[in-house]
């Protein structure tokens, strides 16, 4: 009888915290405008710093860990932070809350408003202005903790501003890894039990099939879309090999499926680019874009194929390294490289603080003004992220109208 009823407290246990994760997400998936770097400072505020469901060391290796994979960088750490507060289902739920709401909101809005010129209405003006307040959050909060020195400074500056002189596919990747090699270098001393330990619910073996997995579609999809007519198969293929190839964000995926579907004629150059300016007016992942070209293409159903084929990839990923990722961040050589990575990290974050989002969002000096004041709201208020979000909406279409 007591084992039955610690079973049903257990369970109870975990369909509270799927449902935790799962509301959490989606509010974050509501209000998580100005892409990728501005996400991470969006699940910084929500993940760390008000439920503190990670410490700051173990967020910021996360984060470094998805910038070496090939996908949505923002998008797998969301997935991994369900995952490690609530299992594989956290990590879908965490998944499905982010991103769900953006792709309703994508197809409809792309569906209502293609053709109109939404990209000067002054409300998605304003939330480019609050994407700038969340990320000077995010590099206030992350440099804190993760630049204390004058070497790791030093080496967040200069990988800033290498990140903004070197604007490649590429150049992310290889910031981080000349990070991490100085990192070894400069910091022998860091011992593991410096390192909270972080507890990853997935066996190895599941880790081990999600990888296996991963690479047996990237070369089996092309294979088997070949075989017969273009049809829902080479979707989900041209998709999948997109979100599997490409690193550096949302921005970087464009040509890639550019190049996938516009010669097929699957989509217009005209609706290729009226989506791609619809993308910037929601929440949520660029990814999400995806869902907008499978519903040009099939509609919902076309929305829902494109959309589980980009992210996969992310998924499998994410999966498959994670258990993996503890044991190896907590070798003493692997974390001096990791003091260094975390440092170019919070360059990177900086670089992109500067270009895109502040020369596009801070146009004026009222722009620098809004700016500030949500900058304040947000750090020395505490005000909700989403109150912020609406208070930038608000305050750039009345800028708008002076």
């Amino acid at each position: 009888m007591q084992s039955t009823h610690q079973t049903v407290n257990k369970d109870s246990y975990r369909v509270k915290r799927l449902l935790e994760v799962l509301g959490v997400s989606t509010k974050l998936g509501l209000t998580s405008f100005g892409g990728p770097i501005a996400h991470l400072g969006y699940f910084h505020d929500e993940y760390i710093r008000r439920r503190q469901w990670m410490d700051e060391r173990s967020y910021a290796d996360l984060v470094a860990l998805c910038q070496f994979l090939p996908g949505p960088a923002s998008s797998q750490v969301g997935i991994g932070i369900g995952i490690m507060r609530a299992g594989l289902l956290g990590g879908l739920f965490a998944f499905v809350g982010f991103t769900l709401p953006s792709v309703i909101a994508l197809v409809l809005f792309a569906m209502l408003l293609q053709g109109f010129d939404v990209g000067h209405s002054g409300w998605i003006h304003g939330l480019k202005v609050v994407a700038v307040a969340i990320v000077a959050h995010a590099i206030w909060g992350m440099g804190q903790k993760l630049t204390p020195d004058r070497n790791r400074i030093t080496i967040a500056i200069v990988s800033a501003g290498i990140a903004l002189l070197w604007q490649t596919a590429v150049s992310q990747v290889a910031i981080i890894i000349a990070a991490g090699i100085l990192g070894l270098f400069l910091y022998k001393e860091i011992k593991p039990s410096d390192v909270p330990k972080i507890q990853v619910p997935i066996p190895k073996y599941i880790a081990v099939f999600s990888l296996i997995l991963f690479f047996a579609l990237l070369f089996l999809l092309p294979i088997a879309s070949g075989l017969g007519p273009r049809g829902w198969v080479s979707i989900f293929d041209s998709f999948y090999r997109s979100g599997s190839l490409v690193f550096g964000g949302g921005h970087v995926v464009l040509p890639l499926l550019e190049r996938e579907l516009v010669p097929t004629g699957w989509v217009t150059e005209e609706a290729f680019l009226a989506g791609y300016g619809a993308t910037q007016a929601v929440p949520g992942p660029l990814f999400t874009f995806a869902a907008y070209l499978g519903a040009v293409i099939h509609g919902w159903t076309g929305a829902l194929v494109a959309t589980a084929g980009i992210f996969l990839p992310a998924f499998l990923l994410v999966i498959g390294t994670l258990p993996f990722w503890d044991t190896l961040r907590r070798l003493p050589k692997i974390q001096g490289a990791l003091v260094g990575v975390n440092a170019a990290v919070v360059g990177i974050l900086l670089a992109a603080f500067y270009d895109p989002i502040w020369t596009s969002s801070i146009l004026s000096p009222v722009d620098f003004v809004l700016a500030s004041v949500l900058f304040i709201a947000l750090v020395f208020w505490k005000l909700p992220p989403w109150i912020v979000v609406l208070l930038g909406a608000l305050g750039g279409t009345l800028t708008a109208l002076l």
